[in-house]
């Protein structure tokens, strides 16, 4: 058996954790440098805040209805979520953490135990431990696990927070009652493609014949229909591996019409992605750089344009890494352009320790130790105390955050005190 453990409304949850005051009342967070809407509680929904509304156009909407803006606080949400699955980890030792808020668990040897009653353990334990709600679908196979959690999800008050399905009869029950486009693993594109064929359920999906849909789609759909059919074909994915491709990517406090200023930005981006290469121990064969004008001031000039630049030998070098992400900055940039957005993404990783060696070209051996140094000094002392002579050191990226609540896990002096 499969479950998918779901944190209700995280980012709305975590501030309520530690300001009761939010408790039942319109919560919205909202996006990196306070954009757009991300997350909401469920009273926030009934009122119709939409997600993804740009709050400056919703102000004076969020403000008729009481509803609280935050910015959106990562580091407490990131430590939360440490939590929640820590916590997860104490009732089988197969989890796979999906996303910040939710998780994969596998239930292996678990015969005649009854999971109604497991599952409000779980549950329980997550809200009494660290006061996040959650919801609970347990199922034979991942989709399904996905399909019951759905269930649970819909009428907390009815379910409480739990749907097992453990029987031929509420499988079937359950794929009627699913729409196709709230099915895990379909996409907006797949799902006009299946309606178009009289798909309007993921019951009517697995109506179809393993053949059409092999021929017809992928390898991929067929093995979700038969995770729906309750054949386990989907299994816990490792998603601690490292990463294929590493990007730093920002919208600029303000527009920037200044070359060096845009060069400072971009060289901090990519000091920030070779941090991350070392840290998985990997080193990359080209770089992607890319700059992007405002596009929401359709008065002024556009301009977008994005640079490749291809190593003669795989690195892990901050030095070599910001050299050709500014060098590529320099061939793009444009006078009298205010650009707002920029990043950097390093991609063709390969392992550090063990990768094809170019015959006439070598990085300088010096840079090893030196990074190493480097990466030792940051994590001892401060994340930005050692810095490229390119970059501003009076400066670190900041996200324009004018509704932060307190880092109440990961800062000591926003650390609640009772009196």
């Amino acid at each position: 058996m499969y479950a998918l453990v779901d944190c209700n409304n995280f980012y709305t949850s975590c501030e309520r954790v530690f300001n009761p005051n939010l408790q039942q009342k319109p919560v919205a967070i909202l996006s990196n440098n306070d954009g757009c809407v991300i997350s909401m509680d469920d009273e926030a929904k009934r009122i119709g805040l939409p997600f993804g509304a740009p709050i400056f156009k919703w102000e004076d909407f969020c403000k008729l209805n009481n509803i609280t803006v935050l910015s959106s606080n990562y580091p407490l949400y990131g430590d939360m979520s440490t939590r929640v699955m820590n916590i997860l980890a104490q009732f089988t030792p197969d989890i796979e953490v999906y996303s910040v808020d939710e998780a994969f668990l596998q239930f292996k040897g678990f015969k005649n135990y009854d999971f109604t009653t497991y599952a409000t353990q779980i549950r329980n334990r997550v809200l009494q431990w660290t006061g996040i709600p959650t919801c609970v679908g347990i199922a034979p196979t991942k989709a399904l696990s996905k399909v019951a959690n759905k269930i649970a999800r819909s009428n907390i008050k009815q379910s409480k927070g739990i749907c097992v399905i453990d029987t031929e009869e509420k499988r079937i029950k359950a794929l009627q009652w699913t729409p196709l486009k709230k099915v895990w693993g379909i996409g907006w594109r797949l799902h006009k493609r299946l309606e178009a064929i009289g798909c309007k359920t993921a019951y009517d999906f697995i109506q179809l014949d393993d053949a059409f849909v092999l021929k017809t789609f992928s390898i991929n759909e067929w093995k979700l229909k038969k995770d729906l059919e309750g054949i386990s074909t989907l299994t816990l994915e490792d998603h601690t591996a490292s990463k294929k491709t590493i990007a730093t990517t920002r919208s600029f406090e303000y527009t920037l019409s200044n070359i060096e200023a845009i060069k400072e930005r971009v060289s901090t981006f990519a000091t920030s992605c070779a941090e991350k290469l070392r840290k998985q121990k990997s080193s990359c064969s080209m770089v992607l750089v890319f700059l992007r004008s405002d596009r929401h001031k359709k008065d002024t000039e556009q301009h977008k344009a994005s640079r490749t630049i291809v190593f003669p030998y795989p690195t892990d070098s901050t030095l070599l890494i910001s050299k050709a992400a500014v060098n590529a900055v320099a061939t793009m940039f444009k006078k009298g352009i205010k650009y707002k957005r920029a990043g950097v993404i390093v991609t063709g990783l390969v392992l550090t320790e063990n990768h094809q060696l170019d015959l006439f070209a070598a990085e300088n051996p010096k840079h090893k130790p030196l990074m190493a140094a480097v990466d030792y000094i940051n994590k001892r002392f401060k994340s930005d105390k050692i810095k490229l002579a390119n970059q501003d050191l009076q400066r670190t990226w900041k996200m324009r955050q004018e509704r932060l609540s307190p880092k109440y896990t990961t800062n000591i002096n926003d650390v609640i005190i009772v009196k």
